[in-house]
């Protein structure tokens, strides 16, 4: 069992982006075991590495669909995941430098943000791109 489970719960019903969601959570969760088993600095920043990479991947993917179909709250939106690809560059830049450890402290940041931010704002424009016939 990992440290974060994909649950039904996290589910917004529109594929690509479960399937987008269902990623990060394998990210987060090869950072936990990587933790769990001692791996190297190196592996370490590679799942770091990962984790901001596609972050942006999905992030833009999601921006876009957001855009291509007029939502309103696309800036509020965007806000959130900048936010978050700074937090997790700054988490980078001080584990790089030897400022920080890869501890529990950041997997549960990365894992609530996560679940919060499907749970809220996700699910939000879940409903509205629905509407739009978005599956």
């Amino acid at each position: 069992m990992g440290y974060l489970q994909w649950s039904a719960s996290l589910d917004i019903k529109i594929a690509d982006i479960d399937t987008q969601h269902m990623k990060l959570v394998d990210i987060i969760n090869s950072l936990y075991d990587a933790m769990r088993e001692g791996k190297g600095k190196t592996v370490l920043e590679t799942i770091l590495d990962e984790m901001a990479d596609y972050s942006v991947v999905h992030f833009t993917y999601e921006e876009k669909i957001l855009s291509d179909n007029g939502y309103p709250e696309l800036g509020r939106h965007k806000f959130q995941h900048d936010d978050f690809v700074n937090k997790v560059k700054q988490f980078k830049r001080e584990f790089a430098s030897g400022k920080m450890l890869v501890s529990i402290e950041v997997l549960n940041f990365l894992r609530d943000w996560l679940i919060s931010h499907i749970a809220d704002s996700d699910k939000k424009y879940a409903v509205y791109l629905t509407e739009k016939g978005v599956k």
